[in-house]
């Protein structure tokens, strides 16, 4: 794949044009990818939906469950996809960000031997996982993603993080937590995370990263400026669950890095 003129091309990818989108970008302004699941029967409903005038929503790109991309807002410009949002001091993200939406029911609820999403669909339990979403706090159902298109999406935030100088990937459950839950658990954001931008990783072959893995074990952990208590927080409270790469201990905190780099109190991580 390649961008040409903000629009991705290699010869198959459709452009539906968006009447749902606002001017383009402010010089700085985007440095963020969000992650999100249609909540929909299908790529073409939301497609529908996304170009619909009066839903006064769109994206800037829909995955299919077989991997085919469709563009519908070109990438220096606005879209409608991510609602009210905050997250590290910053809020209205849209101004902020590329919207990815990919085709996937999302959360689903348990009917005899079906799982079936809210517009009454039911699907094969071979297609679901139950998982605790990184907000909550009890297991639910998720409609399982193809390996495809988490592929595809790791793919596409792999060239616009080339060509946008992109900082930060987000789901909008993490711009958005208790109004959204997408792209849920069963999204390996995480891990997509850590490959594109080497959290804890080395990929050309040098000396392995001496960072560790640990996991927050507190509901809501500060994540401050500096070792201390007086520091100032530099971003909203990590969640339960959430996995961090520590970098180093000092004193009974330890600097850890997830979409950014601050300290924490130790003793509320757990491996």
């Amino acid at each position: 794949m390649n961008i040409n003129n903000h629009i991705l091309t290699n010869g198959n990818i459709p452009f539906v044009k968006s009447p749902n989108h606002s001017g383009l970008f402010e010089a700085g302004n985007l440095d963020t990818i969000i992650i999100h699941y249609t909540a929909g029967s299908s790529a073409s409903s939301s497609i529908r939906t996304l170009t619909d005038p009066n839903a006064k929503a769109s994206a800037h790109l829909v995955v299919a469950a077989d991997g085919s991309i469709t563009q519908l807002v070109p990438f220096n410009t606005i879209a409608w996809h991510a609602g009210a949002s905050q997250y590290q001091g910053r809020s209205g993200f849209n101004k902020y960000s590329i919207g990815i939406e990919i085709d996937n029911p999302g959360l689903l609820e348990k009917s005899g031997d079906k799982f079936v999403a809210w517009f009454g669909k039911g699907y094969e339990e071979k297609d679901v996982i139950e998982a605790v979403h990184r907000n909550q706090n009890t297991p639910k159902f998720w409609h399982r993603y193809t390996d495809t298109q988490i592929q595809i999406v790791e793919e596409i935030c792999r060239l616009l993080i080339e060509d946008y100088k992109i900082k930060f990937i987000l789901g909008h459950e993490e711009i958005s937590p208790g109004r959204k839950t997408d792209p849920g658990p069963a999204f390996p954001l995480d891990k997509m995370r850590d490959r594109l931008f080497g959290l804890g990783r080395d990929f050309d072959g040098a000396e392995e990263n001496t960072s560790v893995e640990k996991f927050v074990n507190a509901d809501g952990l500060n994540i401050r400026s500096q070792p201390n208590y007086d520091a100032e927080k530099v971003a909203r409270p990590l969640p339960q669950g959430k996995k961090v790469c520590v970098l180093e201990t000092k004193g009974g905190w330890s600097k850890v890095k997830t979409e950014i780099t601050g300290w924490v109190a130790e003793k509320y991580l757990i491996s």
